[in-house]
Parts: structure tokens; C-alpha cells; sequence
């Protein structure tokens, strides 16, 4: 079974829970004690630290709905208990141990909102920022509290649906089967009306609004003058049809002028080919059409030639492709594909196996041109991805030798935890490493790196082809995965990453909500942390694939020019 159907099947079963639990609380909004205690202890667990640096407003959002799990939680094992345990206690005595939890949850709410802020305002410098002020915080609670209310109204309505459709039912047949009845008919329109009718409309709308996003033109953008761009004169693919972020792409190419200014003497002008959802019917068809593009403009006889697969925009990381121009003054080519509109967070939810077929075609139908040329005359061959772009390239791949067979190096920056190759290196690395540093095989194909002087920080020889994997500890797109509900990770056993709180701790169900939230602001970060890769990329590909005569003094002047590329 996969991870979306395991996921509809955990879906159905708190749909079925909250029905038949809310069915045992009364109509008052009143709220249940126990579910009130876990609500409260599951508040004060999302204050502490998490990944990144986070707004009251988002701290509101996540203290809501773990809050709201929490409430969930007690009331399903105060149901339990009441059930086992009949006798209950006498009024004054429930009325006592109601006043000493709320008194005791006011106050540990309190502690944690203070010691929260404490905790927020030591992740900001450790990413050189500088931190918010204490008074913000205070908003929390009331962003928490409407929050908690809307999943309890909702709750409330499935329970008073189940409550009228069992006494409807209970006219016919049994009254115990008449509520099982009910409450299997409300989770399972529950979860048709999300995926069936909800979700397809969000999906169909995001498609529209995003497709409509796709044919526009960022200001400043217009259509290139050299032969050696995508979109230019003579080429096979027009300047319309390569969507916004193939536009940005082959507009971006690194200039001769910026070229001659880094210190190039024989600059050429870099190639950079591209094709659209609109360049080409099919996956097949565009990744053909790049390859016919390739040798339209001479890109088999460059230096290096890079495959990218894209995020699902069809974005390519600027600095990652102006690094290589730089590093071999613009005698060098650049391919990518489209596969979506839809940005990365969505296209992973929803189609990410669009890009790993994006991936797999483009490399494959690329690499076959390549292989036919003679060995002494073909371009180094080199592949990157980015977020869902690594997620997709590394799916050409079978393993570590075939990535040795058939490229001659390989970046992937940020990958998620479930990309295939990530996940069986990081799984089988060497014993005494940790999974946010693995090493792998003692580092003689693949490292990884936080930081780029990891790369070099291993011992034994490190021959061509060299493959890297960037990822940053404090990057919740390379951490987050379900499992975080119910396992705790070995990177949260293990000593943290040099931007990751000592204090930041595994609690089930709220690392994982925490972990989504540091989704919404991982490209926030400043570079060097969260999933921002622009400052380390250039001393990547230095590392990896080096052109003659490539010296540490470059690798530190290319790596600062790209650092300002990125902030300007």
C-alpha cells in the first residue's frame, strides 16, 4: 500500500474517532477535562524549538492545530478510561481536579510562552539574525485559541451529523447499529467530499490559476539575441512556449561582460536550453526537442554539458547555473525541462512522479546523444537537482556505480527524505556517522556536506566522477516525512547541526506538525541555512568537477559573487 493510501486510511480513522468520541460530549461548548489537559500540554510542547525561526503569527498556527490534536487525543483516552474504569468520582471531588488542571494548565502555558520566546530568540543569531521582540509572543495564545475553536466546531458538526443520522437509522434497525452505521456514512463522506470533491476543485483551481502564472513574463524579461538560448533566432523552440521560469532561465544566461569581470580571457557565450509544457506535446516529445535544441547550438562541443531537472514550476536555481558559466568561462551548456505549474510543495503532494519521468527522459534521451560521440570528444556530462529537482535527477539512476557508468559528476542540493538514492545511501552510511553528516562508503563516490569544507574534510582519496549531496541540518524539506507523527528520527538522537538548537527534542505529533511549519518559511532562511543553497553551490561544483588549472583563490571569489548574486 503507498504512503497517500496509508495516509487516507489514518484520515479515515480520526474522522471515525471524532465521531464516535464527540458523540459522548454534550452539546454545551464545554470542554471535555482530560482533552482540555492534552490540549494544554500539547500548546506548551509547540513552543519549544523546532528548525527554524518562526513568526508569532505561524506559532499561533501550529500551537492551534497541535493544541486541537492534542484535545483529540485526551478525549479519545478519557473515553477509554471512562468505558473501562465506570465508577466515576464524586461531583466535588471532579470539580476540585477540574480547577487544579486548569489552574496548573494557565500556568504551564504561561512558563512555555516565556520559555519560547527564550528559544526563538536563540535560533535567530545561531543563522545570524537578529531577534524579534518578546512582546509579540503574546499573540500566540489568541491565534492558537480560534484556531483550536475551528477544528472543535468541526468536530462538533460531524458529531451532531452522526447523532441525527443514527436516530434516523435507529427508526429501522438497531440502536448500537444504527450508530456504527452513522458513523461509518459520515467518515466516509467526510473523506469523499475532501478528496473527491474538495481537493479535485483546489487541484483544478491551483492548475488554472498557476497555468495562468506560467504565461506570464517577469518585468525586465525579454526574448535573447544569441543563437545559443532557447527562445533566441533559429531556434526550434519559441520564447512563448517556455512558460515563466524557462523564460528567467535563458534570460539569465551569464553575459561575455560579466564574464570578462570575473577574470575570464577565452569567454564564450553559455548556452542554455530549454523547453516548456507548451515547446512539445509529450515528456518524450520535449526532452527530444532539448536534444535537437543541444545540437542546434553546438552544445556537444562544450566543455561541460548539465542536465537539470527542474522544481515543479520549472524553476533552476540562478546561482547553481551561473557558478558553472563562471567556473568555465561560458564554454558550457545548460538543459532543463518543464514537467508542472505547479510549485514544488504541491507538485510533491500531488504529482511527483512527473518529476522523476522528467528526470529519468531528459537524462536518458540526452546521455544516448552524448554516448555517440567519441570518447575523447564528448563534454563532461554533469546532472542537478534541487528540492523536488534532486528528488527528480537522482531517479535516472540505479545506484552508486551507475551514477560513476554514466555521469562525470553530480550535484543535489536539499533533497527530500524520500528521494530513493538519498534515502538507501543515508540509510547504509557508515557506522559512527550521523544522519544529518552521513558518510558513505568512506566518501570515495558520494559525500555529503552541511557546509562545503565538509567536503574535504574527509581522509581517504576522492576520484572523478564526484557526486555531492548539500543538506543543510536546519532544512525541514530534507527532514520532513510522515514517520515524524509516530518515530523519532536518528537525526534528533544524534548530535544536532551546527544551526540546530541542543533543545530541539522529538515528541510524537507535534515534531511532526512543527516540521510542517518549518516547511512554510524553509526558503526564508538567509543563505547557508534552511533550504536556501545559494552560498554553498559554487564551491560544490568546485569541488566536483574543477576545469584545468582551478585554484582555491577562485572557488572563494566565485563563491562571494554568487552570494551577492543571491541577495541582490
Amino acid at each position: 500500500m503507498g504512503r497517500l493510501g496509508r495516509m487516507r486510511i489514518a484520515l479515515g480513522l480520526d474522522v471515525a474517532a471524532s465521531v464516535l468520541v464527540f458523540g459522548r460530549v454534550h452539546v454545551v461548548p464545554r470542554l471535555d477535562a482530560t482533552g482540555g489537559a492534552f490540549a494544554a500540554i500539547f500548546f506548551c510542547l509547540s513552543l519549544t524549538p523546532s528548525l527554524l525561526p518562526r513568526s508569532w503569527q505561524l506559532q499561533g498556527l501550529i500551537a492551534g492545530v497541535l493544541a486541537a490534536t492534542g484535545y483529540l487525543t485526551g478525549v479519545i483516552i478519557g473515553a477509554v478510561v471512562r468505558r473501562l474504569i465506570p465508577r466515576r468520582p464524586e461531583p466535588e471531588t471532579a470539580r476540585a481536579v477540574r480547577r487544579l488542571v486548569g489552574l496548573s494548565g494557565c500556568g504551564a502555558v504561561a512558563a512555555s510562552l516565556y520559555l519560547g520566546v527564550q528559544a526563538q530568540r536563540e535560533i535567530y543569531p545561531l543563522m545570524g539574525l537578529l531577534p524579534p521582540q518578546r512582546l509579540g509572543y503574546l499573540g500566540v495564545p489568541l491565534v492558537a485559541a480560534g484556531v483550536f475553536l475551528v477544528f472543535l466546531a468541526l468536530a462538533r458538526t460531524l458529531r451532531r451529523a452522526a447523532l441525527a443520522l443514527g436516530r434516523f437509522l435507529g427508526r429501522w434497525i438497531p440502536p448500537a447499529a444504527a450508530r456504527a452505521a452513522a458513523m461509518i456514512g459520515i467518515t466516509v463522506l467526510t473523506i469523499s467530499l475532501t478528496e473527491g470533491v474538495l481537493t479535485e476543485a483546489l487541484l483544478r483551481g491551483a492548475d488554472s490559476s498557476f497555468a495562468a502564472l506560467n504565461r506570464e513574463t517577469s518585468p525586465g524579461t525579454s526574448p535573447p539575441r544569441a543563437a545559443t538560448q532557447s527562445g533566441g533566432p533559429s531556434s526550434l523552440v519559441s520564447w512563448p512556449s517556455l512558460g515563466l521560469e524557462g523564460r528567467d532561465f535563458v534570460a539569465g544566461a551569464t553575459s561575455v561582460q560579466e564574464l570578462r569581470r570575473f577574470g575570464g580571457r577565452a569567454v564564450a557565450a553559455p548556452i542554455r536550453v530549454y523547453t516548456g509544457l507548451d515547446s512539445a506535446p509529450t515528456l518524450r516529445e520535449r526532452a527530444a526537442l532539448a536534444v535537437r535544441e543541444l545540437d542546434r547550438t553546438g552544445a556537444f562541443a562544450r566543455k561541460v554539458l548539465c542536465v537539470i531537472t527542474t522544481t515543479g514550476t520549472g524553476w533552476v536555481d540562478p546561482q547553481a547555473a551561473a557558478a558553472l558559466e563562471y567556473m568555465y568561462d561560458g564554454d558550457s551548456a545548460l538543459v532543463a525541462m518543464q514537467y508542472s505549474y505547479l510549485p514544488s510543495w504541491l507538485s510533491f503532494l500531488v504529482d511527483r512522479e512527473r518529476a522523476v519521468a522528467a528526470g529519468r527522459e531528459l537524462f536518458e534521451q540526452v546521455h544516448a546523444r552524448w554516448a555517440r560521440l567519441p570518447a575523447g570528444h564528448r563534454p563532461r556530462l554533469l546532472v542537478f537537482g534541487e528540492s523536488l529537482g534532486a528528488f527528480g535527477a537522482e531517479a535516472a539512476f540505479g545506484g552508486e556505480q551507475d551514477l560513476r557508468r554514466r555521469t562525470d559528476g553530480a550535484l543535489f542540493a536539499g533533497p527530500p527524505d524520500s528521494s530513493r538514492l538519498w534515502r538507501r545511501f543515508v540509510d547504509d552510511r557508515d557506522a559512527g556517522s550521523r544522519e544529518a553528516l552521513p558518510v558513505y562508503r568512506r566518501g570515495e563516490t558520494i559525500r555529503f556536506a552541511n557546509r562545503p569544507p565538509d567536503l574535504t574534510a574527509l581522509p581517504g582519496p576522492w576520484p572523478p566522477p564526484r557526486v555531492v549531496y548539500l543538506q543543510h541540518p536546519s532544512d525541514p524539506i530534507v527532514w520532513w516525512t510522515p514517520r515524524l507523527i509516530f518515530e523519532k528520527p536518528d537525526w534528533l538522537s544524534e548530535a544536532r547541526g551546527d544551526d540546530v538548537l541542543p533543545s530541539f527534542h522529538w515528541y510524537p505529533f507535534v515534531t511532526f506538525w512543527q516540521v510542517t511549519a518549518d516547511l512554510a518559511v524553509s526558503l526564508e532562511a538567509p543563505p547557508g541555512h534552511g533550504h536556501d543553497y545559494a552560498g554553498d553551490v559554487a564551491a560544490a561544483w568546485a569541488s566536483i568537477a574543477p576545469p584545468p588549472g582551478w585554484t582555491p583563490q577562485r572557488t572563494a571569489l566565485l563563491t562571494g559573487l554568487v552570494r551577492r548574486m543571491s541577495s541582490s
